[in-house]
């Protein structure tokens, strides 16, 4: 089974999140709905960035590192912030 690393932007005030998981568009779905307390105030949110891995745990290395200033840098020049 694939995992997925995404970046979300809130078409709100541009604010970026990073996370993990199996279904990037059932995340979505649960970002947008208010499921999730840090990005309840922010929504509504769209998926600007995925990266697919064939493990969790490969999937989650990389959020954290795309959460370290290194990986904020790297999403700021693919992104083209």
């Amino acid at each position: 089974m694939n995992y997925f690393t995404y970046v979300l932007i809130s078409e709100v005030d541009g604010m970026r999140y990073v996370g993990s998981g199996k279904d990037v568009q059932e995340r979505l779905r649960r970002h947008n709905k208010g499921d999730y307390r840090f990005t309840k105030g922010h929504k509504p949110w769209r998926v600007v960035y995925q990266e697919v891995y064939s493990n969790k745990s490969e999937a989650f290395k990389r959020e954290k590192f795309l959460k370290s200033g290194q990986g904020r840098i790297l999403l700021d020049n693919i992104l083209k912030v």
